[in-house]
């Protein structure tokens, strides 16, 4: 009784992230253009006035100068983590497939990104941060716990299964932390959305895709549970598959986080062009959010410039060439990115 009197009558104790000035900063640049949404699907999106309506269009509010509202079948989120110990970042893909069913692929992806985006909210980036000198009760008093974006993808994969405005669909997803103090990016990916960092120029690490088969890639997948339907071509994968990278980050490096095989960005555009394109924006200047924000844009307007140009070899058109498939040109799609750009602070 007295102990329990005691802690209630102390003053409010302070981890150490309260006023802790971290080593590294992220500026944060996202772009995006949805191709027209088929028309004839089943299920109608989701309402504004609901939880996870009203977060997506405060997503889709994001200052941007592409000319586009909607992001299509695909979605993304960008999160600061728990007392801004990092920044958490995403992008998934419904899987088109399921538009001849009736079924809306972006109601998939939005769900998954939302409860990535949730989860994130309220998790560190590393290991809680707690100031040693607390006694041991107070620091049971700070709240969080750490979260890998494996666990998160986990996490997020489970909440749109309990979705009951999600009746049916598939995504695939990649999930991104950044920690403040540490400078260390985390990724878990499943299928082919990826993720590409760039270091003085060079490509220091590419994501390499998931797939069952060309044009196939791994997907999170939530099957109509009272169909007697059997969806002999729905690919049920799991999180655990995901593929997982860790690395440490620099000074002036540049992570962009985009659909790979199906989206529209690197079906279209090579990744020595992205490499250029982060190169000239950076010599115009500006500000790290102005140079983030303008990378993104220019990269999807390059993307749907390279789409209907049908003189072009594309990259889509090389990997269908490798396997025995004729298509030539650009490949119409979604596209999304979200870039960012690394600094120390001290």
């Amino acid at each position: 009784m007295v102990r329990a009197i005691l802690r209630k009558s102390r003053p409010p104790t302070r981890s150490m992230s309260s006023a802790l000035v971290r080593p590294y900063k992220f500026h944060i640049g996202a772009s995006w253009a949805g191709k027209n949404m088929p028309k004839g699907l089943k299920a109608p999106p989701f309402p504004a006035d609901s939880d996870i309506g009203a977060w997506r269009d405060y997503t889709l509010s994001r200052p941007k100068s592409v000319n586009s509202k909607s992001a299509g079948q695909d979605f993304l989120f960008v999160q600061s983590m728990r007392r801004d110990s990092g920044i958490a970042f995403g992008v998934a893909d419904g899987v088109g497939g399921w538009v001849d069913s009736g079924v809306d692929p972006s109601l998939f992806s939005q769900a998954l990104m939302f409860h990535a985006h949730r989860y994130s909210r309220n998790a560190w980036a590393g290991e809680p941060e707690i100031d040693p000198t607390l006694d041991y009760e107070e620091r049971e008093e700070i709240e969080g716990w750490e979260m890998t974006p494996y666990e998160c993808l986990d996490l997020a994969y489970g909440g749109v299964l309990r979705e009951k405005f999600v009746q049916a669909g598939s995504s695939t997803a990649c999930l991104i932390t950044m920690n403040a103090s540490s400078g260390v990016l985390r990724s878990a990916n499943l299928g082919d959305s990826g993720f590409i960092v760039i270091r003085s120029n060079s490509i220091l690490h590419r994501q390499r895709a998931q797939t069952h088969f060309f044009n196939c890639p791994k997907q999170l997948t939530k099957l109509p549970a009272s169909s007697h339907r059997r969806f002999s071509r729905a690919c049920v994968d799991n999180p655990s598959e995901a593929e997982t990278y860790r690395v440490k980050l620099g000074d002036g490096d540049i992570v962009i986080a985009y659909l790979m095989q199906t989206d529209g960005l690197a079906d279209n555009v090579f990744a020595s062009e992205i490499v250029q394109l982060c190169a000239l924006v950076a010599r115009r200047g500006g500000t790290e959010e102005e140079q983030v924000q303008l990378i993104a844009d220019r990269l999807v307007d390059y993307a749907r410039h390279c789409m209907g140009n049908a003189a072009r070899v594309s990259p889509f058109e090389r990997e269908a060439a490798r396997h025995g498939m004729f298509f030539t040109g650009g490949k119409p799609d979604d596209v999304t990115v979200v870039v960012a750009l690394v600094r120390e602070t001290s």
